[in-house]
């Protein structure tokens, strides 16, 4: 059986609890989001419906593709929505505050996360960045409750819990011990089709485009170019994902991506994230 001080968020839980029985004001618990692409922005979508108060923490000029499945367009626009929610990107601490206090939106930051950790007291944090061929760092530190996603998060080892992120029967499955799988098996087909619908950065530079998310291509349509280099769709279907014009990528990142499905999906929180998303929301709720 856990002590106590093995069983942080579920202390908090209890003086949760305990408040709302004596009449107390019940403050909303606080939750750090590292990662604002198609996953984090399902997490902290799922959380802000269920009364948490979410902050993502996100790079200023992200090359997320899903653009229609997150709420990247923030960094850029100040604004996006996502399936009825809106995000709204916050220059400061005080930005972010004030956004909670509205309770009308989930705020972005671009400040780097040892001020967002320093000046506000989170009493859980997500690692949701989804980052490949990364070292997870020791998430344990951060906050009473900390949830690795994906491969290479192992409760009691870098984090409290994990949640399993690969597509399979056990995708979504909260991690009390062990570690979650590793990556295989690449990409989930749509209409029989895997990786050859993305489009990769054949080098590095500043990734120029006039398309936009959802619209219907052709095969060998141009649809950006980098340092003299035309990308085209790799197929026909609808752009799924897009990076944002103007942005700096790297060699080998994923830029665009087409759905070739009839009806294909460009919109709102995928399958995938929700799966996830509502795991998290099982480990905090």
């Amino acid at each position: 059986m856990l002590t106590p001080s093995q069983r942080p968020w579920r202390n908090l839980h209890e003086n949760h609890d305990h408040d709302s029985k004596l009449g107390k004001p019940v403050t909303p618990r606080r939750v750090l989001v590292l990662g604002g692409g198609d996953v984090g922005s399902a997490v902290a979508h799922v959380l802000f419906t269920r009364g948490f108060q979410v902050l993502i923490s996100e790079r200023a000029h992200s090359a997320h593709a899903r653009r229609g499945m997150a709420f990247t367009d923030a960094l850029f626009d100040g604004y996006a929505m996502l399936e009825g929610v809106l995000g709204q990107l916050q220059p400061d601490l005080v930005g972010v505050e004030a956004c909670w206090r509205s309770g009308r939106a989930i705020p972005l930051s671009t400040m780097p996360e040892t001020l967002l950790l320093a000046g506000i007291g989170f009493d859980a944090v997500v690692e949701a960045t989804m980052r490949r061929n990364q070292i997870p760092m020791d998430l344990r530190s951060l906050a009473e409750m900390t949830i690795g996603l994906g491969p290479g998060y192992a409760p009691g080892h870098n984090c409290h819990m994990a949640v399993e992120t690969q597509w399979g029967t056990a995708m979504g499955k909260v991690l009390h011990a062990g570690q979650a799988a590793d990556r295989s098996g690449g990409p989930r087909a749509l209409a029989g089709v895997t990786r050859e619908r993305f489009g990769v950065a054949p080098v590095a530079g500043v990734w120029r485009t006039a398309a936009v998310i959802g619209q219907p291509v052709v095969q060998g349509d141009v649809l950006g170019e980098l340092n003299l280099h035309l990308l085209r769709a790799p197929l026909a279907g609808h752009l799924r994902g897009l990076t944002r014009d103007g942005v700096a990528v790297v060699a080998g990142q994923r830029l665009l991506e087409v759905d070739p499905r009839p009806v294909p999906q460009i919109f709102g929180l995928g399958e995938r994230p929700r799966a996830i998303a509502l795991a998290v929301a099982e480990v905090l709720c």
